[in-house]
């Protein structure tokens, strides 16, 4: 959907914030001053560092729950926009019943918006819902979001088929005025692909209808030359970080993804660093984006 339709509708976004788990935090600092002015001079695109990170829930490679260790972790990422998967929100003992992306928001100072994937009943009246699902971290100021469904085979189903769901988040933020669609995805993990081959054709299905720079950040369960992520290719450009992300003691295959709008995105550099505080290694991608902006 456009920003001008969706912007719209903003208002009633906010007024509906609880179902779509959308958030505000104190915003952090601009990025850091040490970075450098991109080359080209005037026109050649606003610098912006984004990552991506599968939080495991909170656990690391040990599989021990530690958000202090996960916040030290994105806080050295120093990224302005950040997606996240396998989020806990109240969702039960594992991440002892926490607002994982309202928490790691509040801590690194950065606004958020948050996705559900499931968001079931609780087990007590009065008590919040048991949401999992995907998040965006951003120092930016988020002016739209919306949890869009894609074909998923349910995991709270006993007997599940493929069938439309959310999960897909997507936010408009603004970087010096210019108007940036960032989407954050957690595809299918089974080896079949039969369903990965669907979430991609909604993928492009729905960022088709943005136009400007659009960045896609998440956990693919696929490799680079899948050919289920074929598709993906015609209209983006993968940040290609020259390293495995998976599993995080010993990676040997990268299935985490930063991704950018060909035209509207440049890539400068990207990386993997290293760390044990989740069971996923980070994508880390400095950006240069181009286009109209527009008041702020």
């Amino acid at each position: 959907m456009s920003l001008r339709r969706r912007s719209a509708r903003f208002p009633r976004l906010l007024l509906a914030a609880s179902l779509l788990g959308v958030l505000l935090a104190p915003p952090a600092a601009a990025a850091s001053a040490h970075r450098s002015s991109p080359s080209g001079g005037p026109g050649a695109g606003l610098p912006l560092r984004v990552a991506t990170y599968n939080i495991h829930a909170g656990a690391g490679v040990d599989g021990v729950f530690d958000l202090d260790r996960q916040t030290a972790e994105l806080r050295s990422l120093d990224a302005d926009v950040i997606g996240l998967q396998e989020v806990d929100r109240h969702w039960g003992a594992r991440s002892e019943w926490r607002d994982l992306a309202g928490e790691l928001a509040r801590r690194l100072r950065m606004h958020v918006s948050f996705a559900p994937i499931y968001s079931l009943d609780p087990a007590e009246p009065g008590a919040p819902r048991a949401e999992y699902g995907v998040a965006v971290l951003s120092r930016h100021r988020i002016v739209s979001a919306e949890n869009h469904e894609i074909t998923r085979l349910s995991t709270q189903d006993p007997n599940p088929v493929p069938a439309p769901a959310p999960g897909f988040g997507e936010v408009v933020v603004r970087v010096r005025g210019l108007p940036v669609h960032v989407y954050v995805t957690h595809l299918d993990y089974r080896p079949d692909p039969a369903v990965r081959v669907a979430q991609v054709a909604d993928t492009r299905r729905i960022m088709a209808e943005d136009r400007g720079p659009r960045i896609l950040l998440g956990d693919f369960n696929a490799e680079p030359a899948a050919p289920e992520l074929a598709p993906l290719w015609r209209e983006l450009t993968d940040a290609d970080p020259g390293a495995p992300t998976f599993p995080a003691q010993d990676p040997v295959k990268r299935i985490d993804f930063v991704a950018v709008s060909k035209g509207g995105v440049g890539v400068r550099r990207a990386w993997v660093p290293e760390s044990v505080a989740s069971d996923h290694r980070a994508v880390v991608a400095d950006l240069l984006v181009r286009g109209r902006a527009r008041d702020r």
